[in-house]
């Protein structure tokens, strides 16, 4: 918001005939898009989609991406920073854009590391863009490459991308990346935490040295400072809120529960008619089936998502929950960034994180762009220390709920349960005895003991005549 101050206005005194001071109150209006220098269609686009006060991160980065600078922004998430880059690419490239010079290349991408955050991308382009003209695709693994091949082949502006599509069809052919003028870097830190560090870097080296660069992150640790010397030139930087801060209107509660009793927990709080919608985060695949499995069973319409689903199955749970046929969607940490749920009432932590900023990224799915919302967290005697190293980040004591019916009843911080490894399958093949583990195979001779003879002979592998018999 802009903040324009008359202190005093200058006024005639008629009984005096003498100028006088008049003080007048603070006037605080608000920014609009209209004061970002925005083009017609664009203009249209967002008033269709209902938006007419630009979030801080999009009133301090439109006008520097207009202006064809570097950003660097970091900016606390569900604050807006697709719109923010999305809104001036499609502006620049509207203005540049020349439809009667043939096929169209592509001349802005999108890099970002999970298929549901390049799907909400290319959502927002579509919303944006809508009068501008352009056309763009979202490619993704998991998925044929016939549909995304295709449009390539026909022709785009802009391409939003994971990087292991990306670099699969750059190295059939299929893309050529040596007319990029906006290339844009999204959920930097999390593309970091899941190992695409090397494959940025190689997408990087085929992007032309001349071109305009823009790096969003949620956090700037020191390793994505590092890396974002590497790719931009001279930046602007844009850091909306403090880092690693939790969302203002977030009201956080937590629930000490024995771990035996976090089910039943569930299902008592459902019975709250003011949960509207909750996404329940879990920190294994298998402990969200597990989950949904006993909602189910209950009678509560729930569905999982998680990296052992497919992208059909995914988007299936994901579009039914936007659209309201489901109340809880149960999801690991994959859905924890970028999934943007509108008016999502509540967030369910059923078990607490042990990395203390995905905590703050899943409380971030609620209270998104400024709406309130609310994060209840389980926690039981293997997440105290979890709980502690979370409230240190955050700088914050999240208030307790002890009024509800399954307290926990031993406070002693205790480690978790190592993971116990499997047992060897042990499978009789061709004579042999085979012992199998996860990363070794061993075979040996299978030991038999005849009933008359004590003496342990191993068995023969093939049979051959004894030495000196008859050949006749």
């Amino acid at each position: 918001m802009v903040c324009r101050i008359n202190d005093y206005i200058r006024g005639v005194n008629t009984k005096a005939g003498q100028k006088s001071l008049t003080r007048k109150p603070f006037q605080i209006i608000k920014m609009s898009f209209e004061n970002l220098d925005l083009i017609e269609p664009i203009l249209r686009a967002l008033k269709t989609e209902g938006y007419e006060t630009p979030t801080p991160i999009q009133e301090q980065a439109i006008p520097i991406i207009l202006q064809r600078k570097d950003l660097l922004g970091c900016a606390q998430t569900g604050t807006g920073k697709t719109a923010a880059f999305a809104i001036p690419i499609i502006q620049i490239l509207h203005e540049t854009h020349n439809p009667a010079k043939g096929r169209r290349k592509i001349k802005s991408l999108i890099v970002t590391p999970t298929r549901e955050l390049a799907i909400q991308i290319g959502e927002s382009f579509a919303a944006y863009g809508r009068h501008a003209g352009l056309k763009h695709t979202v490619i993704f693994g998991g998925v044929g490459e016939r549909p995304q091949t295709d449009a390539l082949r026909a022709g785009i502006d802009i391409l939003i991308a994971t990087p292991g599509r990306l670099l699969d069809l750059m190295n059939q052919g299929y893309i050529d990346l040596r007319s990029i003028e906006l290339f844009v870097l999204d959920e930097a830190d999390r593309m970091l935490d899941m190992g695409f560090i090397h494959d940025v870097k190689r997408i990087i080296a085929e992007l032309p040295r001349e071109r305009q660069s823009l790096f969003f992150s949620a956090t700037m640790p020191a390793d994505i400072v590092k890396l974002s010397q590497t790719i931009l030139n001279n930046p602007s930087k844009v850091e909306v809120t403090p880092e690693s801060t939790t969302a203002e209107k977030v009201e956080q509660q937590m629930y000490m529960v024995n771990f035996a009793d976090k089910r039943s927990l569930l299902l008592h709080l459902l019975r709250n008619q003011e949960i509207v919608s909750a996404l329940v985060f879990t920190r294994t695949k298998h402990g969200a089936d597990k989950v949904v499995q006993h909602l189910q069973k209950n009678g509560h319409n729930a569905m999982a998502i998680h990296g052992n689903k497919s992208q059909n199955a995914r988007q299936k749970a994901l579009s039914d929950f936007k659209a309201g046929k489901i109340r809880v969607l149960v999801a690991t940490d994959i859905a924890a960034r970028g999934i943007d749920v509108d008016d999502l009432s509540h967030v369910i932590n059923f078990e607490i994180p042990n990395i203390p900023e995905t905590y703050v990224h899943r409380i971030g799915r609620t209270g998104r762009a400024g709406q309130s919302g609310i994060a209840l967290s389980f926690c039981d005697n293997t997440e105290i220390t979890f709980l502690r190293d979370i409230q240190r980040l955050i700088s914050q004591t999240i208030p307790v709920v002890e009024d509800h019916p399954y307290p926990l009843t031993d406070f002693t911080p205790m480690k978790a349960p190592a993971k116990v490894a499997r047992k060897p399958i042990r499978r009789e093949h061709n004579g042999q005895s085979v012992r199998e583990t996860a990363g070794n195979r061993e075979s040996r001779p299978t030991i038999r003991t005849s009933s008359g003879n004590s003496e342990q002979r191993p068995v023969r592998k093939f049979w051959s005549k004894r030495p000196g018999a008859d050949r006749s």
